[in-house]
């Protein structure tokens, strides 16, 4: 498992690319706001979440640098 923080925006385009990704992979993720989990493949369940804010991502999978490699413009760099 890995837990990672990214940032999504409220456009619905970023939105929809972003599911398009994660629906590649066939391990469950989840998007955690608050006290709010919803699947992160799913678009509403997304739009139900704040976006305002950072959202922190649970991959259910050990070997999945090719989802983080591919959702790296999402991803929050921490320096």
């Amino acid at each position: 498992m890995k837990t990672i923080k990214i940032r999504l925006t409220m456009m619905m385009d970023d939105v929809k690319k972003f599911v398009a990704i994660v629906n590649r992979y066939p391990y469950d993720i989840d998007l955690k706001s608050g006290r709010y989990v919803v699947d992160a493949k799913s678009l509403l369940g997304i739009f139900s979440i704040d976006l305002s804010k950072p959202i922190t991502m649970t991959v259910y999978n050990d070997n999945c640098d090719d989802l983080l490699e591919d959702i790296g413009p999402y991803i929050i760099r921490e320096d």
